[in-house]
């Protein structure tokens, strides 16, 4: 069985951004960091911190971007419809003809 880097990352992304699982990886990736037994233990000088540092940066990472998510669908929610009316944000078809020489 042949497990990337990649789909571990992305299977991480997916569960903290499904709603209902996003608090258990969180309090779970606490734990972890918390907990003396690891993947490398804390007492191997380089690769111990290593493991730590890089799921505070993804746990980081991902959670700021949920709540950038949340935030910036909150603020969709709450604009007023005088905004639209003057013309912030809508969208402009054009149609594009290739030139030839």
């Amino acid at each position: 069985m042949k497990v990337s880097v990649h789909a571990i990352y992305a299977g991480y992304r997916n569960l903290i951004r499904h709603s209902k699982y996003r608090w258990w990886v969180i309090i779970g990736t606490l734990v972890y960091l918390i907990i003396p037994f690891d993947l490398s233990p804390d007492v191997v000088p380089i690769l111990g911190q290593l493991d730590d540092v890089v799921l505070l940066t993804l746990l980081v990472s991902e959670v700021s971007q949920v709540v950038l998510d949340w935030f910036k669908a909150r603020k969709g929610e709450s604009e007023t419809p005088a905004s639209e009316d003057a013309g912030v944000g809508k969208a402009v078809t054009v149609e594009a003809v290739p030139v030839h020489e």
